[in-house]
């Protein structure tokens, strides 16, 4: 199955580049007898037996920081798209259905997911239950209902996991976890997160097709893709180019546009430094609605509850160019990153992040920034996104950062905003405990939706 290839565009540092050069400080992870695995389960010292579902893509760029295990199977419903990573492991073995896969290779350890959104449920539910560990490219499902399953299913399954949302990695999200908790700008009561997807920078052309209506055009099936494996659960429709190999992300039926896919990145640093869990209500605005795809443009507004001595929280999301007022005590001259973007907004004062994941942050104004006594760094720093999954899986005893304990929640508050907006925008008042809106029982039905005949969770 196939996904998009990176899709965070030319930045201070890209995504791919940030594959690109961990690569090389990651690839060989020798560790102590000590945090061996267990019997029947690799070594820290020993190599993954792993799968691959969705390789075209992202899953390619996924597999160049795993390629030092042992790739055993590849999977993937698009032959062409995925050519080059099966040329890559001539030895693996071929799959169009991950299912089969599943079922005859019995020696697989790990599974890396990284198809379109709409098939990462069902994909690593299968994982889950065949008792793998995965990695799963973000956002971690397509839908609300699907999160809270999966994380459900990892507990129980007792593996390791981890999503991917590389940002998780940076030295940055952990300074802004350790100087909020130092309360370098005090209780943190509101925050502005914003991304330019799908725009490039605010302008045109869009990375993948929004706002726009479903093609009428019933082009033929290209003879390399299993176009009914592509769709697998979504509701059937004709084959078009508008959909796949890489454009599907900003219809509804199979991704969740720009917050899907960027605020999985950008809003985790401010889940993890606030200790942010489930939003009491959800309010936002979009450009026009259409039936099928995502608006082009879209804010999100969460009210977040109090935690413990944690103040509550208003968090507010900008997408598709749009971004949050420029702070008074940003240097003159100087303007927000037009492309990612977070602002903490404190008691004491405010932490300005560029980039994407948390990159880059620093308090405001400059001088309070050169000011401030940093604290020590307590928090443990990655040794590398991928290489903390790999680790954990060879028995490091360490869980990953974005495991799904993390991951879950963070998707399923994410995709909230996403219903939002399907639901235009109207404030929606949420039951976490009960998995459902308790003011607009119609909104309810995009939670989740009926999978094709034959597809389960």
């Amino acid at each position: 199955m196939n996904t998009s290839p990176d899709s965070s565009g030319p930045r201070k540092v890209s995504r791919r580049a940030f594959l690109r050069t961990t690569t090389a400080a990651t690839a060989f992870l020798f560790l102590p007898r000590r945090v061996l695995g267990g019997p029947g389960q690799p070594g820290a010292n020993s190599r993954l037996n792993l799968a691959a579902v969705g390789i075209g893509g992202q899953g390619r760029a996924d597999l160049e920081e795993f390629k030092n295990e042992n790739i055993v199977a590849l999977c993937d419903v698009d032959a062409d798209y995925a050519a080059h990573t099966f040329n890559d492991f001539p030895g693996a073995k071929r799959y169009t259905d991950f299912r089969l896969m599943l079922e005859k290779e019995k020696g697989i350890d790990a599974v890396l997911v990284a198809t379109p959104d709409h098939n990462h449920a069902v994909v690593t539910a299968a994982a889950l239950r065949h008792g793998k560990h995965v990695y799963c490219e973000k956002p971690l499902t397509r839908t609300v209902d699907e999160s809270r399953v999966i994380a459900r299913l990892a507990r129980e399954a007792g593996v390791v996991t981890q999503m991917g949302n590389q940002g998780m990695a940076f030295e940055g999200n952990r300074l802004i976890d350790e100087w909020i908790a130092d309360g370098a700008i005090g209780p943190v009561h509101e925050v502005h997160v914003w991304s330019d997807r799908p725009t490039s920078r605010g302008r045109m052309p869009l990375w993948w097709p929004q706002g726009v209506e479903r093609p009428t055009e019933m082009p033929p099936v290209p003879p390399t893709l299993d176009w009914d494996l592509w769709l697998g659960p979504a509701p059937y429709r004709p084959y078009h180019p508008a959909y796949a190999p890489f454009r599907w992300r900003g219809w509804w039926d199979f991704g969740s546009g720009g917050i899907g896919d960027m605020g999985i990145h950008n809003l985790a640093p401010v889940f993890s430094a606030l200790k942010l869990g489930a939003p009491d209500s959800v309010v936002g605005s979009s450009t026009a609605l259409v039936s099928d795809s995502v608006p082009l443009a879209s804010t999100v507004h969460y009210r977040f509850p109090a935690r413990g001595d944690l103040p509550p929280v208003a968090l507010h999301w900008y997408d598709g160019g749009l971004r949050p007022d420029r702070p008074a005590e940003l240097e003159e001259g100087r303007e927000l990153d037009p492309e990612d973007g977070i602002i903490f907004v404190g008691t004491k004062g405010k932490i300005l992040v560029t980039g994407w994941g948390g990159e880059h942050p620093r308090i405001l104004p400059r001088s309070r920034d050169l000011e401030y006594q940093k604290p020590p760094k307590t928090l443990p720093r990655s040794i590398g996104h991928h290489a903390e999954w790999i680790a954990a899986c060879k028995g490091s005893g360490v869980k990953p950062r974005s495991n799904f304990d993390f991951a879950g929640p963070l998707t399923e508050a994410v995709l909230l905003g996403s219903v939002c907006i399907r639901n235009g925008g109207k404030k929606l008042l949420w039951d976490s405990a009960n998995l459902k809106f308790t003011n607009d029982p119609a909104a309810n039905q995009f939670l989740h939706y009926e999978y094709r005949k034959g597809w389960e969770l």
